[in-house]
């Protein structure tokens, strides 16, 4: 009897061990594996990923008590330098409790961090989505502190499942506005015009939102435009961005046609909320490439952001760079009011009334010259015209110009004043106030002044013999006088 108590002891000891073991070592029980989590508002056919970054080992709601460990696939997070007594602490005993302050801007920048971590390590998510219609729901799902990202690239929620974790997608996406500065005006908008070898000013601004996730600002010149790679600066809200550890200028090596990339880090969009204000400056300099008139030199742009390996794009935003022309037909009036071209005549191009400071040019053959860019070899300020009495200046900002004769084909008046030809903001150009044709022509008339007339070789015969009558006259009438006195 005594044995048969001894071995039930034995027994009841075993089951208590056992018992205690299973309640250090066991798995969340049943009742820690009804979570779930609805995504409302949600973006179709935008995927969502959760992660479980810590699960809860037992809480109490009444008492908003809750009892988390980190999963295994994010131990290293939690005890990482930045994270480890700085967002997270971790007891003794593996329970890991909330560090500081709890406002959702620190929040946000955690949740950055750890969805920055998930990539790197190449961390799976727990339960991926992708929506049909404006809702999407995770279920049966173990209780925890779960991350929620998705494809869209906005939204980065963090928060508890405790039976049911609710997120709204905003449906927040980041906007991307280009511009170019008109220098006349200074003013800021889609077009303006420029001489060639003109530094033009470009500015983005891009409207960002939180949980921003791989922003990266694209841009592609046309063949008329050359980047200017020093000239990018960033600002926030207005205060200059450091370049360092914020963004990258990438101008070289780029698969997508684009002319740069400007590439901001995980810890500049980490820290961006709804509508901050991202402006990016930079310049370029209108080359010999430009297109002249017609549909000018486009420069358009866009925003990458969302997952890196399939991102979502804001809308191109485009501006035009414009340059102009006109021409001059140098001719005289001939009968039944031809106009005959006139060759040997030379010009020069000027900004100044007075014709000082001619413009460099360049010499395009055909009589077309443009405008030289700084520091071109091989440039002229005069131009001579050939037999055609024409030639064609390319490569002109809307401005005022002052064409100046410096010399007449000979036997011809020299203009006694310079042309003021204008050339609008699109395009059009006047010469002395008038509207000339839609071919940007301006006809320059020059006078002659014709041999004076004369009689002839008789006339100017007659005109010796009778001088020289008078004269003889004259001699016979003194002699005549000088006897006369002499017989008195």
């Amino acid at each position: 009897m005594k044995k048969a108590k001894k071995l039930a002891g034995l027994l009841l000891a075993l089951v208590m061990v056992f018992s205690l073991t299973a309640t250090v070592f066991a798995a969340p029980t049943d009742g820690l594996n009804n979570g779930k989590i609805t995504v409302s508002k949600a973006t179709v056919g935008a995927k969502y990923d959760i992660y479980q970054i810590l699960y809860i080992e037992s809480y109490n709601a009444d008492a908003n008590a809750y009892s988390y460990k980190a999963n295994t696939n994010w131990a290293g997070f939690v005890a990482s330098e930045g994270i480890k007594d700085v967002y997270l602490h971790t007891d003794a005993q593996s329970y890991v409790t909330w560090v500081g302050d709890k406002g959702d801007a620190r929040v946000q920048a955690f949740a950055q961090l750890a969805l920055k971590y998930a990539k790197d390590n190449k961390i799976n998510p727990d339960a991926s989505a992708t929506a049909t219609t404006t809702t999407v729901e995770f279920a049966n799902l173990k209780l925890g502190y779960y991350l929620v990202d998705t494809t869209v690239g906005t939204l980065c929620s963090l928060s508890t499942t405790k039976s049911e974790m609710k997120v709204d997608d905003k449906n927040e996406t980041p906007t991307s506005e280009k511009q170019v500065q008109e220098d006349s005006t200074e003013q800021w908008g889609s077009t303006n015009d420029a001489d060639i070898g003109q530094t033009v000013n470009f500015k983005a601004t891009i409207t960002a939102q939180a949980g921003a996730q791989n922003y990266v600002y694209h841009d592609k010149m046309s063949a008329g435009l050359t980047f200017n790679k020093n000239s990018v600066t960033v600002t926030l809200n207005g205060e200059t961005v450091a370049a360092e550890g914020n963004y990258t200028v990438v101008s070289s090596g780029l698969s997508d046609d684009c002319t740069f990339e400007v590439r901001f880090s995980d810890t500049f969009c980490a820290g961006l909320k709804a509508n901050d204000k991202i402006v990016i400056s930079y310049s370029a300099v209108v080359n010999e490439n430009a297109v002249i008139g017609g549909a000018g030199n486009p420069n358009s742009s866009h925003l990458d952001y969302g997952e890196e390996s399939n991102p979502s794009h804001t809308p191109d935003s485009t501006t035009k760079t414009y340059t102009w022309k006109f021409g001059i037909f140098k001719y005289a009036a001939g009968e039944k009011n031809v106009k005959n071209p006139l060759a040997g005549a030379k010009f020069t191009i000027s900004k100044n009334s007075d014709g000082t400071d001619p413009i460099e040019l360049v010499n395009l053959g055909n009589n077309v010259y443009r405008v030289a860019k700084n520091g071109e070899a091989g440039t002229i300020t005069e131009i001579t015209t050939d037999s055609t009495g024409k030639f064609e200046i390319q490569g002109l900002d809307s401005d005022t110009y002052y064409v100046t004769e410096t010399q007449a084909p000979d036997g011809y008046n020299k203009l006694a004043k310079s042309i003021k030809v204008v050339v609008g903001s699109d395009g059009t150009v006047t010469a002395d106030d008038v509207a000339v044709g839609n071919d940007g022509v301006v006809d320059v008339l020059n006078q002659t002044g014709a041999e004076l007339p004369s009689t002839g070789g008789i006339g100017t015969t007659i005109f010796y013999v009778v001088g020289a009558i008078l004269v003889v006259g004259a001699v016979v009438l003194l002699v005549t006088r000088k006897r006369m006195d002499t017989k008195a």
